[in-house]
């Protein structure tokens, strides 16, 4: 696979991506590309044109980038578009024993969406923000230690840093299990769960054997069992302090194990909760630790531009300390540029139930529709010089202008990511607590990629130079 040059000429830099594809690749290059790297199998046209049709091993193909079609297939029409087999396939070794608000339809989908909205309203977020504070100490505690120009792999420390957010914000009495294993799986499982195996794009039966199916099922018995604990745990002390969910039951876990759909009354089953409990440990720590591993590799690339972020922070009250994040503009900034670069879900996709047209083109029905957050971030129509790392573009003045439909770091319509504004309060809190305490370089020689699993990560982890301020 070709990358991009990390620099270029002009004032912003470059990072790496794949360089599209001049031609569409052939059904064993596609099963190839989509095992490896499905970032890479992307074609030029799909950078520079709204609608690109074609036909592939998954049948009849849509690539959607134009904002206006993306609105109609997640909204307007998004009762025609419904997951596709081959996302389901994928997704659904995460949630054998249930279905999560991730993998949930119909009816199921609507009553959970229902049920765990209170869970992430504004204030409710608001209300985790001393468990994020102390996470944010956390790791300045962890690198106190460490001698100038110490070599550390920042995605690892990320991962281990929003495992201590969730750990102090859904389990507060703990994990049960040590938080190093808890990482070291998490992040075996999604390397492996988040490939595209060529059987299963084949269509062939969920019986016959796939390449890293055992080790998903050893790190999946691990969570199960770390989750049965948990919910068994919190339902015990529950019974024995009663009216304690209203009083004391601030943490995600009780909120949940305690949720009602506000229309019937109902609450979730057995299977969902552990199932959504299971989503809530696997998204959300690795939705916020890939956001802060590229904001500070990015951040790296352009010294300006960090000069004027740790001014920012310098200038401010401490994150850990402020009563608002609001003032940490270029902080804020800074993340959504990174999500734009590498959105964590960076494809979407959806099979069309019957035949529409979208953006004046036909389209049949059983078409898989894809809108991919990666390409549409990326296109030649939506930006100026896309490529490029420029934070400026969501500066107040000019991130009002951003079409909502040409911006989808948590996705959008009725799907968005219901946890998004938790994981952007995470964020802007623990990116401006390490960056007024430290400042992280490029390790020399070391050559980044992004790669897809389910989310977006750089290969073999982001080794960088710490420094303390």
């Amino acid at each position: 696979m070709t990358l991009e040059a990390p620099m270029d000429q002009g004032s912003c830099p470059r990072p790496p991506a794949p360089l599209p594809r001049e031609r569409p690749l052939n059904p064993l290059e596609l099963l190839h590309g989509l095992w490896t790297n499905p970032l890479a199998t992307y074609t030029r046209r799909a950078f520079e044109e709204p609608v690109v049709l074609s036909k592939s091993l998954l049948g009849e193909l849509a690539v959607v980038s134009d904002p206006t079609a993306i609105r109609h297939v997640m909204v307007d029409n998004a009762a025609n578009y419904r997951k596709d087999e081959l996302q389901r396939r994928v997704l659904q070794a995460s949630d054998e024993g249930g279905n999560s608000l991730l993998t949930a339809e119909g009816d199921d989908w609507r009553q959970q969406r229902r049920a765990l909205a209170a869970l992430f309203t504004p204030r409710a977020v608001a209300e985790f923000l001393p468990a994020m504070r102390q996470s944010a100490r956390w790791i300045l505690d962890r690198w106190a230690p460490l001698r100038p120009g110490r070599r550390v792999d920042v995605a690892a420390e990320m991962s281990q840093l929003t495992l201590d957010v969730l750990t102090r914000t859904i389990f507060p009495s703990g994990l049960g299990r040590d938080p190093v294993d808890f990482a070291r799986a998490m992040a075996d499982y999604f390397d492996v769960i988040g490939r595209v195996h060529p059987l299963d794009v084949l269509g062939a039966p969920k019986w016959i054997p796939r390449v890293g199916r055992p080790q998903i099922r050893r790190s999946q018995g691990f969570f199960e069992a770390a989750v049965e604990d948990l919910v068994s745990s919190r339902r015990a002390w529950l019974a024995t302090h009663e009216g304690a969910a209203e009083t004391t039951g601030l943490d995600l876990l009780t909120r949940l194990l305690t949720a009602r759909d506000p229309q019937t009354g109902a609450g979730l089953g057995e299977a969902e909760i552990r199932a959504n409990v299971l989503t809530f440990i696997g998204a959300g720590h690795e939705t916020t630790a890939n956001a802060l591993t590229w904001s500070l590799y990015l951040l790296a690339l352009d010294p300006d531009w960090r000069a004027q972020v740790e001014a920012e922070v310098d200038d401010l009250p401490s994150a850990a300390e402020a009563a608002s994040l609001e003032p940490f503009v270029k902080v804020r900034a800074t993340l959504e540029e990174a999500l734009r670069l590498y959105p964590p879900a960076a494809s979407l996709s959806r099979a069309a139930i019957r035949p529409d047209v979208v953006a004046g083109k036909r389209i049949a029905a059983g078409t898989v529709v894809i809108v991919a957050p990666y390409v549409v971030h990326r296109h030649q129509r939506l930006w100026d010089h896309p490529d490029r790392f420029d934070p400026r573009r969501f500066m107040p003045g000019r991130r009002e202008t951003i079409d909502r439909f040409a911006y989808l770091p948590f996705g959008a319509g009725p799907r968005v990511c219901i946890g998004m504004g938790f994981a952007m309060q995470e964020a802007v809190l623990l990116l401006a607590t390490i960056l007024r305490h430290y400042r992280l370089d490029l390790m020399p020689g070391h050559r980044v990629e992004p790669v897809q699993r389910i989310t977006l990560r750089p290969r073999g982890g982001m080794p960088m130079l710490i420094q303390r301020r």
